[in-house]
């Protein structure tokens, strides 16, 4: 009996236990899934900070009394690993980081104390954001792997989540730049405003900076930077070099900016060179230029200033020689040189390396999406008819079905009155045959999103007249119509839903003429729904034409990654057209103004077409026609 009332006891007490157990494992579980969630949220609250320490990097032994410092940059890579251009699919010599590579290898054998530094816009483009699902984005892998020194981020970084440049920055090897970007929060650095290096004994200090402009241009997507602000570069610099005092022998500037500022903006390149003659050497870049020069400085000093172009046409090679005396390093001399990759060998090991991007980009590219029943633009080149424009590219003098084609898509999805649009390459064109990925690139460069605004009349008006800067005022004996060298091309937008006119005779800001909407004149007070990219509507908020409380339609709200206007293109032919595509257009506007009954206009023409009369392009050869031709020229 009371071996029975002992057992009963016993499996009463294990019961109980069991149940503690069981509660107490479930609480454990429990405890452990909140602090894994914790933890997670932890992870993801620090998954975009950069790790700000400050560390000098060491370069060869001091010892020698005369030292040379030797400095390689690219810039504006744009997705360019391989010499390859994905939206062609064909070779392009003077190009690629494979190219690059071969002559980072040369300049480390002259200088084996060589600092490399990228000088920005360089994850995108060019199939670049085929990738950017990875840890660390194939351009940031191939810095790494050539043993890049210096990264500084450029404009077009912030075409992203603002995860995805994080995650990157975290991954390159090197030292990332920027001294002019801040966290709003508390006012501290978003990466290194600088990098010192210790090359032979002599102390180097390179500063990076960016164009301020990236809430205008990234209006649309504030993800993209925030927590964020940008400073006025050449304030920024003034202050950066005089918290440098003291700490640096050779002071190079590593700056994502072009010679002059824009938006406003002072910060160029040529005008902190003047004004901060403390640099001994600047790198430039996003204008995608190509220059080697030097600027006089405020104080009677010159310094040199240098751009390798983009895409990895050339490696800029700037060099600082120094001798000491009395203990103090002296700068004895600086010189600087573009070295071009068009000649040049890649590295095989490099794309051997590297070939899973090359193979992933190429059949991307080739992916069919439909058919195109006839050529878009006949005469590419206004005058010769060529496909490689010399003269006037034929896209920007009269409407063509090819503008017509992404202004159908942009008002299509935005349900607008009115659409603009910019043609992005003089050369765009559809071809009859298959339409590819590729093609759907190459008429659309860059991956902007869709907005859909209200907009007065008024303001629309003022935004036509903006846009229509880009022509040069008619003189009376003009052969050619031609282009204001100040304004990029991708700021000349045409529009569509209204009928209009352009006159060049007129002055820029009187232009544009007898504007209707339905057969109806616009109205100033009348609100209309406008289609623009976000790009231009960043434009819009800088020339208070527009702002925040007038967007009814966010193509990447709505659909993310799938709202880019390149993704609509492709969503448009496969489901609206149903993957046929034929060119059409309505002519809705055309330029006036412009004497065509001209005295030996038609010998000149000729003369043109032969090549015999060369039509300037802007000095960075990135504008075309930039000075009409004109009889007086040749009666002289």
């Amino acid at each position: 009996m009371m071996k029975k009332k002992f057992l009963h006891v016993f499996a009463a007490l294990i019961f109980v236990f069991s149940l503690v157990a069981c509660v107490e494992t479930k609480s454990a579980v429990k405890s452990n899934e909140l602090s894994s969630k914790r933890e997670a949220k932890a992870m993801g609250e620090q998954s975009e900070q950069v790790n700000l320490t400050h560390k000098i990097i060491e370069k060869g032994a001091a010892g020698a009394e005369n030292v040379t410092i030797t400095i390689g940059a690219t810039g504006d890579v744009h997705g360019r690993l391989y010499s390859y251009e994905y939206a062609v699919c064909e070779e392009v010599q003077g190009s690629g980081f494979v190219k690059i590579f071969t002559l980072a290898q040369a300049l480390r054998k002259e200088n084996p104390n060589a600092i490399l530094i990228d000088v920005g816009d360089t994850v995108q483009d060019n199939s670049a954001e085929l990738f950017n699902d990875l840890e660390t984005h194939p351009m940031v892998q191939a810095m790494n792997y050539m043993n890049f020194d210096v990264w500084v981020l450029g404009n077009h970084e912030f075409n992203f989540e603002k995860e995805f440049i994080s995650r990157n920055i975290r991954n390159f090897n090197g030292a990332v730049l920027s001294a002019n970007i801040k966290n709003k929060k508390d006012g501290s650095y978003f990466v290194l405003p600088y990098q010192l290096f210790n090359v032979e004994g002599v102390r180097v200090a390179v500063v990076g900076l960016l164009p301020p402009h990236i809430p205008m241009w990234e209006a649309s997507s504030p993800s993209h930077f925030k927590g964020l602000e940008f400073e006025e570069p050449i304030d920024i610099a003034r202050k950066t070099v005089n918290e440098l005092k003291g700490k640096y022998d050779v002071l190079i500037g590593a700056f994502h900016l072009g010679r002059n500022g824009e938006h406003g903006s002072n910060s160029g390149v040529v005008e902190i060179a003047k004004q901060i003659p403390e640099f001994d050497l600047i790198f430039g870049g996003h204008e995608h230029a190509r220059y080697a020069n030097e600027v006089e400085g405020m104080n009677g000093d010159k310094t040199w200033i240098i751009e390798p172009g983009c895409y990895g046409w050339a490696l800029a090679v700037g060099e600082v020689k120094v001798k000491k005396e009395d203990g103090k390093w002296k700068i004895v001399s600086v010189k600087a040189e573009n070295r071009e990759t068009a000649k040049i060998v890649a590295d095989k090991q490099m794309e051997k390396e590297f070939k899973f991007v090359h193979d992933k980009s190429v059949n991307d590219a080739n992916l069919i999406i439909g058919k195109v029943t006839d050529d878009f633009i006949s005469r590419v080149d206004y005058i010769t008819g060529n496909e490689k424009v010399t003269t006037m590219p034929t896209i920007q003098l009269e409407d063509t079905a090819l503008i017509d084609l992404i202004n159908d898509v942009q008002l299509y999805y935005t349900k607008a009155d009115i659409s603009s649009a910019a043609a992005f390459r003089s050369e765009m064109n559809l071809k009859k045959g298959d339409f590819k990925k590729k093609d759907v690139a190459f008429i659309y460069k860059y991956s902007n999103t869709l907005m859909g605004i209200n907009i007065t009349g008024e303001n629309l008006l003022k935004y036509m007249e903006w846009s229509a800067s880009y022509y040069n005022t008619s003189k009376k004996g003009d052969v050619t119509i031609s282009f204001n060298p100040e304004v990029r091309s991708y700021n000349y937008d045409m529009f569509e839903g209204v009928t209009y006119d352009i006159d060049i005779s007129k002055e820029a800001g009187n232009r544009i003429k007898n504007v209707k909407l339905n057969g109806k004149d616009i109205e100033p007070k009348k609100r209309y729904k406008l289609a623009v990219n976000n790009y231009r509507f960043g434009t819009l908020q800088k020339l208070n034409l527009a702002s925040e409380k007038d967007v009814y339609y966010d193509s990447y709200k709505v659909m993310q990654d799938s709202g880019r206007i390149r993704d609509l293109i492709v969503k448009y032919v496969q489901e609206v057209t149903k993957g046929t595509i034929t060119p059409k257009t309505n002519f809705n506007w055309k330029i006036t103004g412009f004497d065509t009954d001209v005295e030996g206009r038609e010998k000149i023409l000729a003369d043109i077409k032969s090549g015999k009369i060369k039509i300037p392009k802007s000095a960075d050869g990135r504008t075309p026609n930039v000075k009409s031709i004109n009889v007086s020229d040749f009666n002289k």
